[in-house]
């Protein structure tokens, strides 16, 4: 599989590291280590086929347990990469490297994982089984499930659209994609629920101001007038977007942008470096961000998955109307944050466990010291979300990795911004069985998957027809049949030049 590969800027690396400025940028903040612990690694560049913009990365290396046994990072709530190389494979091409992160193929599903039966708003499992792709290792899964919320239960939204109208949205699988969606979202909305839209091409525009969902026709109406033309000044229109959604803030409602672009900003403030300063300043006053990219052949997925991750936000891509029903109607509740700045760390012990590798959440990766740094921002987790994160284990002698706990599987999250963080924590140990459990194989059958698209080193004997094998043990929990439409798309892979 081709990959297109730039030579990479330090500030590139600025974009992946959240809360990173310029001077702190090198390799070992990419990948925070003690000496030698990390094997020698290629910086990551800019991929730029065909007009859209991607950051390229290196796959998480195997970690040497006697150099480093402890292995921190953020989680991450976007399904962004998934949709994008569903779409890629539907046009009957392989997606590009860069745009393949696996944490997002992980995350673009709901695991069945139990919700929290305590105080908590986020509980969290663990398992150990058989790794498919290399036999005599093992497979660690870790889960978190954001606590479930009726409708009923859930607060008042206040939502502010942020619509980029310029001339690259002229075309129905971006604009006009948009507007429909947008229209069943108001649909779903209760009559308390706010909506304002905020516009930009050219010009920043007000089209709406914030209007109470019971008045249905007269938001669709001005969704209905939306056109493009124009160049973009983004910069300018994310800061209305964020002081409309201050001046109409609901104290413990949800209060969020929901910003739809192919993230084109070419007039004003439009560099990463400066999008990332401004939504971190307006996240700190409780202003969540959902991301919509759009489109083909002008996307600039590196920018806005920077300022979603940075602004307390989630990044999705919409190809089809059922994308945007997936995250605006199924999915809805997710908009809604149960668990702020989330973090998960994992101890290895060295006496049962040679090395591990993260599979996926390069651009996650977090110093050791940050777990119980509170003034760390961290990924959010939505109500009724599941996270998913999968370790590749070399046990450290035959049968040792079999018998007691491997590992501590540690999470600090806040119940809201700026709380102090509260700890779980939960020892993984091996299960008895010698098969993957439903949940462990889906995960496995993503990830390889996700492997062989990027033709990772690490994927073994990883191979579609093992991607399917797995995937096909895991279809009983399916309440949307988004895992029946993953097999499909590995059928659909198939017929493809690997």
């Amino acid at each position: 599989m081709k990959t297109v590969f730039r030579t990479a800027l330090a500030a590139a690396l600025c974009i992946l590291c959240a809360g990173c400025s310029k001077e702190d940028v090198s390799m070992d903040m990419y990948y925070p280590n003690i000496e030698g612990a990390y094997p020698e690694m290629e910086d990551p560049g800019l991929e730029e086929p065909g007009g859209d913009k991607y950051n390229d990365f290196v796959d998480n290396p195997f970690i040497d347990t006697q150099k480093q046994n402890i292995s921190t990072f953020s989680v991450d709530a976007d399904g962004a990469s998934y949709t994008n190389m569903r779409r890629f494979i539907t046009e009957g091409a392989l997606p590009y490297g860069g745009s393949v992160r696996i944490e997002e193929f992980l995350n673009y599903f709901t695991f069945d994982y139990p919700d929290p039966t305590d105080d908590n708003t986020v509980a969290i499992n663990a398992e150990i089984g058989p790794c498919p792709w290399t036999p005599e290792n093992r497979l660690m899964r870790l889960g978190i499930k954001g606590r479930s919320i009726a409708e009923s239960e859930l607060p008042d939204a206040n939502f502010v659209f942020l619509i980029d109208v310029s001339g690259s949205m002229n075309s129905t699988d971006k604009l006009g994609l948009l507007k429909e969606g947008l229209k069943t979202l108001v649909d779903n909305l209760r009559p308390t629920d706010r909506i304002s839209i905020i516009t930009y091409s050219g010009k920043v525009t007000k089209l709406l101001e914030s209007t109470l969902a019971q008045d249905a026709s007269t938001i669709k109406n001005a969704i209905s007038k939306l056109t493009a033309s124009g160049s973009t000044a983004g910069g300018a229109a994310l800061k209305m977007a964020y002081e409309e959604a201050l001046e109409n803030y609901i104290e413990g409602g949800n209060n969020r942008i929901i910003m739809g672009t192919d993230g084109d900003f070419n007039v004003g403030v439009s560099s990463t470096d400066a999008l990332v300063e401004m939504v971190q300043d307006y996240a700190s006053k409780g202003i969540y961000m959902t991301v919509c990219g759009f489109g083909r052949g002008n996307l600039n997925d590196s920018m806005m998955e920077s300022i979603s991750n940075n602004g307390n936000g989630t990044y999705e891509y919409i190809a089809t109307e059922d994308d945007m029903t997936k995250v605006f109607v199924n999915e809805r509740s997710e908009f809604f944050s149960v668990a702020n700045d989330t973090k998960i760390q994992v101890t290895f012990d060295p006496a049962k466990v040679d090395s591990y590798r993260l599979i996926g959440y390069e651009n996650r990766i977090l110093s050791n010291e940050d777990f119980e740094n509170d003034d760390k921002d961290a990924g959010e987790i939505g109500a009724g979300q599941t996270i998913t994160a999968l370790y590749e284990i070399v046990p450290a002698a035959e049968g040792s990795a079999d018998e007691g706990a491997l590992a501590v599987f540690d999470v600090r999250y806040k119940k809201a911004l700026g709380d102090t963080s509260i700890p779980l924590s939960l020892d993984v140990v091996p299960s008895d069985a010698l098969n993957l459990s439903p949940e462990l194989n889906f995960a496995a059958s993503l990830a390889a998957y996700g492997m062989i698209l990027r033709d990772s080193p690490y994927k073994g004997e990883a191979d579609l027809e093992m991607v399917s094998s797995l995937a096909r043990t895991a279809l009983e929990f399916d309440p949307f049949g988004y895992r029946a439409d993953f097999l499909e798309i590995v059928q659909e892979t198939v017929s493809l030049d690997m």
